[in-house]
């Protein structure tokens, strides 16, 4: 059984709702949820926008690799209305990204594991902190 950390954000519509199907997606679709953490609302990052962020960090287990796992999550996102109209950062309905893939460094051109940019946004440090104490597979992550 394989561990994952994730982050889903939403900056479009009804922002909760979406967090809400997307965890009940994930629950269909990848596996058991462990843990999730509460809503966090944060400024855009990475590019401008009028249209706050909610986000949160969940933990799940998975039997699925880490390939699968985020073609699993692109999947959900495209079925949650998700498009890409530019090479950058924009509003989305849902937005879901691997953080950690058990204690895996993975760096391919389609992912990256531990997420690159995870120590530097507050929108997943905060809601992280939350569910990954210490004893937690993901702890040692963790920089205080």
């Amino acid at each position: 059984m394989n561990r994952a950390l994730l982050s889903l954000g939403s900056n479009l519509g009804d922002r909760k709702q979406h967090i809400e199907t997307a965890i009940e997606l994930i629950k269909q679709r990848v596996g058991e949820i462990e843990f999730v953490s509460s809503y966090y609302e944060s400024e855009p990052w990475g590019f401008d926008s009028l249209n706050q962020f909610v986000n949160v960090c969940l933990t799940c287990t998975t039997m699925l690799t880490p390939f699968e796992l985020l073609q699993k999550l692109k999947k959900i996102e495209q079925d949650m209305g998700r498009t890409k109209t530019k090479t950058t950062y924009e509003d989305r309905f849902i937005d879901l990204d691997i953080i950690f893939f058990n204690n895996e460094n993975i760096q391919t051109q389609e992912l990256t594991v531990p997420h690159p940019y995870y120590e530097s946004r507050e929108f997943v440090i905060i809601p992280l902190k939350e569910i990954v104490k210490e004893g937690h597979p993901f702890y040692h992550f963790i920089k205080s």
